[in-house]
């Protein structure tokens, strides 16, 4: 795996609110506790591998990697 930067994006009609997002990076994910559901914050950036992980963890299937930074 390569540590590009990648860019990623939470599906808001999908995420159920579960919050793992934060928890695995937390400077780049937001859980909204009044709305439950999560949101990326910044530029939404990560390194394309520890980016997969976010998108494997997710419970529903929300996040996904957009294109390159």
């Amino acid at each position: 795996m390569t540590d590009d930067l990648v860019k990623v994006k939470i599906d808001e009609e999908v995420c159920l609110g579960v919050g793992q997002c934060e928890l695995l990076e937390p400077e780049v994910f937001e859980f909204d506790d009044g709305e439950g559901m999560s949101y990326v914050i910044g530029e939404g950036c990560l390194p394309r591998a520890r980016a997969k992980i976010a998108v494997d963890r997710c419970p529903s299937s929300a996040i996904s990697i957009r294109e390159t930074a």
